[in-house]
């Protein structure tokens, strides 16, 4: 399943509506990327599948306190 390794993030149900308003389901899926990013703390690399929306925070604020953040031990 396409899941974010730290927010959790997963698809969506969502619905497609016509011209007719006439309402079918649909999925929303995230865009999950696989990324092996370096941990300084820990002097090792991790491998960990992210939304984009988490690297370009982890870019902001670095992965270990991102993951703090959300609860979850690297």
């Amino acid at each position: 399943m396409a899941k974010s390794d730290i927010t959790g993030k997963r698809k969506l149900l969502a619905q497609n509506v016509s011209h007719s308003n006439i309402k079918t389901k649909r999925w929303q899926n995230v865009n999950i990327q696989t990324r092996r990013l370096w941990v300084p703390e820990l002097k090792r690399y991790v491998t960990l599948s992210l939304t984009t929306r988490d690297i370009r925070t982890i870019d902001k604020l670095g992965v270990v306190a991102y993951a703090k953040r959300y609860g979850v031990t690297l």
